[in-house]
């Protein structure tokens, strides 16, 4: 057997992998686990259980804390697949969320201004900035270009805002076919926010018939409407087919263009290595409760490349000093701190992406994110792409020897994600046959297995690195072989 190292090797260079005669086997998923080094990072999540998955009241139990021998844990452990809709809840976060309900309730509105000895947590009006810190790694950017701030699509509108400044010539915004239903709503209503039409000022670039879009479609898409396109927003992974976007190659072609370029990062951040800065993006905007784990409807995080954050200093007419910066919507916690409790009506802008803040974060959903990212700090975006890049090979290799093995007419099932490994995360949408979504559904509840279902047919795998093993993976696909009309491997 090739070892694990060998493997990452491969994918990492875009290589495919040849998994051995006995990879649909429990041992050998077994001996990858053995080889990962990642593994321990598994022990800092709380995972759901069989018998919590079926609990309907709270009774302060917690998944795992249960006394029971190590057969009966093993019997009970469930398989956590859908990270990429909600993340596991790393155990850190209870103990950041603790040590802030004790900082407020101990020293109040002080906790603004003061840090707490013994405390894994900043002063409150650091705390985004800390989070920011801790972000570098997660999106290739420095502290300054970063911000931690508000959701998703509420960043969304904030960055579109400032950046998407339609004209007579420039007026269009290049998306894609099928982007996640909040991001077209806030895309059209900022073009109709502007008095503009959507069927004018709206380009949607179409999929193949496997869902996927080449890069050279894009480009071409980007050609065709380089001269009044204004704006071109994209997710980093499109969140139904999975497929990763080359965001370097179209970046760069869009800017020489003259095109304004923006990323939604729901699906890539956390999951596969980004370099915002290093690739000239302008903006990008991405949640924290998938791959980040902060928790459901976590603060989110936004990116603003260091030239758009400059602040200078300029004389007005009057002779007074004047800032001068992008032009964005501003608020007070976007005001620089040294001055912000002067509270008067001279607003002078943080240098860099807090700039871009309006309004004073939840110090909660702080503490959330300051617990989650700890678990990031504990590893690098690199080892933990290289093991999903494996992880993801492993389960598309069982996979397709289910539909080897099939001796259906119509196979049970399509991968639609890509089949590059460079050219996806560490997810696997599965389109199932038609009539085998439900009894899947059921099959996979049955078992304490979670994973993401998208009607009509398509069920999305993500294991992910931070807490999946090879093992969930291989007893995954002896879970999906019952209701696909296979017996369980041997």
């Amino acid at each position: 057997m090739e070892p694990l190292q060998t493997y990452v090797q491969r994918l990492r260079s875009g290589e495919p992998v040849q998994f051995p005669a006995d990879a649909n086997s429990l041992a050998f998923a077994q001996s990858l686990d053995a080889q990962d080094s990642l593994s321990h990072l598994r022990s800092e999540f709380i995972l759901p259980t069989k018998s919590s998955l079926k609990k309907k009241a709270l009774n302060g139990s917690i998944p795992g804390e249960q006394e029971q021998s190590a057969e009966a844990a093993a019997a009970d452990e469930g398989i956590y697949f859908v990270g990429n809709s909600l993340g596991a809840q790393p155990k850190a976060v209870r103990r950041h969320i603790n040590a802030q309900l004790e900082t407020w309730a101990s020293i109040g509105v002080n906790g603004h201004f003061q840090t707490m000895q013994e405390s894994p947590l900043a002063m409150w009006q650091d705390m985004a900035q800390d989070c920011a810190d801790k972000s570098q790694d997660l999106v290739g950017a420095s502290a300054h270009e970063i911000v931690i701030m508000n959701t998703l699509t509420a960043n969304l509108h904030f960055l579109m805002a400032a950046f998407y400044k339609p004209n007579a010539q420039r007026h269009k915004v290049i998306l894609e076919w099928r982007p996640f239903p909040s991001d077209h709503y806030a895309i059209e209503s900022q073009v109709l926010w502007h008095g503009l039409d959507p069927e004018k000022s709206m380009v949607h670039i179409d999929p193949d018939e496997k869902s996927q879009i080449s890069t050279e479609k894009i480009l071409a898409t980007i050609d065709e409407h380089a001269d009044d396109t204004a704006l071109l927003l994209l997710p980093g992974i499109q969140y139904y087919s999975g497929q990763l976007f080359d965001m370097k190659t179209i970046t760069a072609y869009a800017k020489a263009r003259g095109i304004v370029v923006g990323w939604d990062l729901a699906h890539a951040a956390g999951n596969v290595e980004l370099q915002l800065h290093d690739w000239d993006v302008d903006f990008a905007a991405w949640c924290t409760y998938k791959y980040i784990n902060a928790g459901p409807g976590a603060i989110a995080g936004a990116f603003i490349h260091e030239r758009h954050g400059k602040v200078e200093w300029e004389m007005s007419a009057s002779g007074a000093r004047k800032p001068v910066f992008h032009p964005r919507l501003s608020g007070w916690y976007g005001g620089d701190k040294s001055v912000r409790f002067n509270m008067d009506n001279e607003y002078v802008p943080t240098p860099g992406a807090s700039g871009y803040q309006v309004s004073n974060p939840s110090a909660m959903e702080l503490a959330c994110l300051s617990g989650a990212l700890s678990v990031f700090n504990k590893t690098c975006m690199k080892d933990l792409r290289s093991k999903a890049l494996v992880l993801t090979a492993y389960a598309e290799h069982l996979l397709d020897l289910m539909v080897a093995e099939s001796k259906d007419e119509v196979p049970p099932f399509t991968v639609l994600t890509p089949r590059d490994p460079l050219q996806r995360g560490t997810q696997l949408s599965v389109l199932l046959r038609e009539g085998l979504l439900e009894p899947t559904i059921v099959a996979l509840e049955e078992n304490g297995v979670m994973c993401d279902k998208r009607k009509p047919n398509v069920i999305r795998v993500a294991p992910v690195p931070l807490y999946s093993r090879f093992e969930d993976v291989y007893k995954f696909m002896q879970v999906l072989r019952k209701p696909v009309g296979l017996a369980a491997s041997q």
